[in-house]
Order: structure tokens, then C-alpha cells, then sequence
């Protein structure tokens, strides 16, 4: 019975080796500049809230992990990311957080994500 159970064993293991070697394969993007008000994504996204009035939570917010995202005048969210593990990106928008920004850098749309991993920001006039 041990034999059986440890045979079966074995050949699920041999057919979920190709699943697993799959993983998340890294996905092509297009250099873009996008402008837009950084917002942070929980108040935003559950709230609904933005803008000057909003600003010192928002900051709060920043400060406490909660991380920021650009709001495009279309509506669409870019979060933005880093192909380096462990590289926060809080700090390259904070002095921007509900204000409007012009960023740059390369677009990545993941499992229906925007993702912006920024090469330059400045304030957007």
C-alpha cells in the first residue's frame, strides 16, 4: 500500500513539473510618458477620495506603506513598480501626493494592471 501511495505521489509530482517551470514569464512594455494627480490607492479606490482636501491623509497614508498611484485623465490607474525585488516607489511621488505629474518611464499591463516602473517625474503644469 506505502509502495502505491509513493508511486502515485511521484507521477502527480512528474505531471505538475511543467506547471510550476511555467511561472510568470516577464512582460514586454512600451516607454511612455503619461501625466496625471498622484493619489493614494486605498482612500482612492475604496473612498472615492482625491484632491487638495484630501492631501494630509493622503500623506499619512504614504508615510504608513499605503502605496500611491497615478491618476491619468482617462480614468486608469498606474501603479507603479520596480524590476528590482524590494524597491519601494512611495518616495519618488511623495512630494507630488494629490497633485498633477508628468511621468516617465516604461508601461507594463499585467493581469489587467498598469504598471509604470518610472525613469523620471516632475510637476506637470
Amino acid at each position: 500500500m506505502l509502495k502505491r501511495v509513493l508511486a502515485c505521489t511521484a507521477v502527480l509530482a512528474l505531471c505538475a513539473l511543467p506547471l510550476a517551470a511555467q511561472g510568470h514569464a516577464a512582460t514586454a512594455g512600451n516607454e511612455m510618458t503619461i501625466t496625471g494627480q498622484v493619489v493614494d490607492l486605498n482612500c482612492f479606490t475604496t473612498n472615492g477620495a482625491s484632491g487638495a482636501g484630501h492631501k494630509a491623509c493622503a500623506q499619512a497614508c504614504a508615510k504608513a506603506g499605503v502605496p500611491l498611484g497615478v491618476l491619468s485623465s482617462d480614468g486608469t490607474i498606474y501603479v507603479p513598480v520596480s524590476s528590482k525585488p524590494g524597491d519601494p516607489q512611495n518616495s519618488k511621488l511623495e512630494q507630488f501626493i494629490e497633485a498633477k505629474v508628468k511621468v516617465t518611464g516604461m508601461h507594463r499591463m499585467v493581469s489587467g494592471l498598469h504598471t509604470i516602473e518610472i525613469k523620471t517625474v516632475s510637476a506637470a503644469t
